[in-house]
């Protein structure tokens, strides 16, 4: 008899159709914590499962939930349509990832499986109609969920059986922890859980005691990053915040780091800064600000950024700031090396910083004691002749003009409201006045600060890189002149040249 612990997907007793959605998604094997949760789950058992982001987790879930209600309606009699499993998480993103990985599996059975996202606060209406034909599996935030009990859209005491929480250490950190206990008084005394998430904390531990009944912990033996063959990580000393902006634009405009990038700083108005500064080299940047809906930007604030949304083909993450917590170290870098693609990871430390890169460092090499941040070995004397141009940018970037940049895209988001579209359809006069305001201008950006003289290169990277050429355009169309040409950065979705990040020379 063959060992259960190597099944592959089509030794595990899945519907056909399951099998079928998996082979077009392209997996030929399960990963670690789907070969280890899916037979456990499909026993009845409850679940508390540790797994790096990008593990294949929300599938470790969503495979043994579809093939559970599947057997629910395919024996016995006709079983009343009605919800029987319910998905938790933190973000409105990570629900909509969830809804579109358990779509995508349910393919073949879309007929017998229906799923509702009802985490978007504004869609109420819409999604109390989605309610009242009772779909099969509902995701959602702790918020929305427990909103849609209360007012009577869904009913969950009577025909709820599995429970899935999902990126479950993120939940408390988030605010949701009375949200939650509330909810739970609405849910039926037995039925199967699965609790999934990156890391084991304080908060999962008590959600652990919450809606667990003896479980089988999978804390799986494995790094939570990808390996160094695909995820290089280093951390680069800079001796003074000055050297890190200048660092950071040496690295971008001699495109010594290429490809997609994801700069991480500790404070909203840090990455507004961040953003201005770049914008006086011509170098094109967004700010995923959490103050602003999902269409307007491209994610949710902290640590909505570094687990709420999944990037595709993100060469590089940069930590501009250090990390907070060990955590949140591990949250960000897991956004690029995501699906086998390569990827790197540099962190930009101060001197007095140096204890907290400690911890990071103590997590990440775990009981080998083996280095993982590697030194990013660049010379910074050799950048010295940028250093008037970067004091020159950030002198551009006051404080007067973060408050305008800021302003600027809350004034966008008004104008382009659909919940506002009614009230300024009744108050012109409000529409008119917003549209003549005064115009902002975040900072002055100076044109000759984008070239980079060929004698300001440093002399080992003389010939290896040109950045002061332009990016050819693809050539379009007259009618694709006439529609609005993709911007990666509010979409990114953008396919262009995959690069394998490159570190810097010696």
């Amino acid at each position: 008899m063959e060992d259960p612990e190597s099944l592959g997907f089509e030794h595990m007793g899945l519907d056909h159709r399951l099998l079928q959605a998996v082979t077009d998604l392209g997996w030929s094997r399960p990963t670690l914590i789907q070969e280890k949760a899916i037979p456990l789950a499909l026993e009845g058992k409850d679940l508390l499962a540790r797994a790096r982001t990008g593990s294949g987790k929300t599938a470790a879930y969503a495979i043994p939930m579809l093939q559970l209600l599947l057997d629910r309606k395919a024996t016995g009699p006709a079983v009343e349509q009605s919800v029987r499993a319910l998905v938790l998480v933190p973000t409105k993103e990570l629900a909509r990832q969830a809804q579109s990985m358990v779509q995508q599996l349910a393919a073949y059975c879309a007929r017998d499986i229906r799923v509702a996202n009802v985490s978007a606060a504004e869609d109420s209406a819409s999604q109390r109609a989605v309610l009242m034909e009772k779909p099969d599996v509902v995701v959602g935030t702790p918020s929305r969920i427990l909103n849609h009990l209360q007012q009577d859209n869904l009913k969950l005491r009577d025909s709820m059986e599995l429970l899935v929480v999902d990126e479950a250490d993120l939940l408390f950190s988030f605010g949701f922890e009375e949200e939650l206990k509330s909810l739970l008084c609405h849910l039926p005394r037995i039925y199967q859980a699965f609790l999934m998430s990156a890391t084991f904390n304080e908060d999962v531990q008590a959600l652990k005691e919450l809606v667990l009944h003896n479980p089988v912990t999978l804390k799986l033996q494995e790094s939570q990053l990808p390996g160094p063959d695909q995820l290089q990580q280093f951390q680069v000393v800079c001796d003074t915040e000055e050297d890190k902006f200048l660092l950071l634009y040496a690295l971008l405009k001699l495109s010594l780091i290429r490809g997609k990038s994801l700069l991480f700083v500790n404070t909203l108005e840090r990455s507004y800064r961040l953003r201005l500064f770049l914008e006086q080299f011509s170098i094109p940047a967004c700010v995923l600000n959490g103050e602003l809906p999902l269409r307007s930007r491209a994610s949710d604030p902290e640590a909505g950024v570094a687990r709420g949304i999944d990037f595709h083909h993100v060469c590089a993450v940069l930590n501009f700031d250090l990390p907070p917590t060990s955590e949140a170290y591990i949250h960000r870098a897991g956004r690029t090396a995501r699906a086998n693609n390569p990827g790197i990871a540099l962190t930009f430390v101060l001197p007095t910083e140096q204890s907290q890169l400690g911890k990071i460092e103590e997590l990440l090499s775990g009981d080998s004691g083996t280095p993982v941040l590697l030194p990013y070995q660049f010379h910074m004397e050799e950048i010295e002749g940028f250093r008037y141009r970067c004091r020159d940018a950030m002198r551009s970037v006051t404080k007067q003009a973060i408050r305008e940049a800021r302003l600027k895209e809350i004034k966008e988001e008004l104008l382009h409201s659909e919940k506002l579209k009614t009230y300024f359809e009744d108050n012109p006069r409000d529409l008119q006045l917003l549209r003549h305001d005064l115009p902002l201008h975040p900072a002055v950006v100076k044109p000759h600060l984008g070239n980079v003289p060929d004698y300001l290169v440093p002399p080992a990277l003389r010939g290896l890189v040109h950045p002061h050429k332009k990016r050819k355009k693809p050539p379009t169309s007259k009618k694709a002149k006439k529609g609005k040409t993709q911007n990666p950065l509010r979409s990114f979705k953008h396919r262009g040249e995959k690069h394998r990040p490159t570190a810097a020379p010696s």
